[in-house]
């Protein structure tokens, strides 16, 4: 079973910054892969940022936050980050964390293709 801890929303004003954090068990970090994903109120929840769970891995985004927003594993600690710069109330949103196993060419965008989710934490963008 694979298990996913996220951390490290809060509370920022407009152009801050955040760090996000999602430690995977052991399992789910070997291979597959990892991505943050986030959900507001009355919206679909949409891919924000992806990894290949490997060495190398390579990273894909989904939207127009890239440039803001960068994905970055730790291999030895398991854990994948995102680290978003420059919010904008428009990111106000629950992230998730979620991991889907096996070998990616390059890694879904789509919700419903993880089969594994952590509890979400919770980003405010104040203006």
């Amino acid at each position: 079973q694979v298990q996913l801890v996220g951390s490290g929303g809060g509370s920022v004003q407009a152009r801050g910054s955040l760090r996000l954090s999602c430690i995977a068990s052991e399992y789910a970090h070997q291979r597959g892969c990892l991505g943050w994903f986030r959900q507001a109120p009355g919206n679909a929840r949409e891919a924000v940022a992806t990894i290949a769970v490997r060495p190398g891995g390579s990273s894909y985004y989904t939207g127009s936050w890239k440039g803001r927003f960068s994905i970055a594993q730790d291999n030895a600690e398991n854990t994948v980050y995102l680290q978003m710069n420059n919010l904008q109330p428009g990111d106000t949103a629950m992230y998730y964390c979620a991991a889907i196993e096996g070998f990616w060419v390059k890694c879904p965008s789509g919700w419903n293709d993880y089969s594994y989710w952590g509890l979400g934490t919770q980003v405010t963008v104040s203006s």
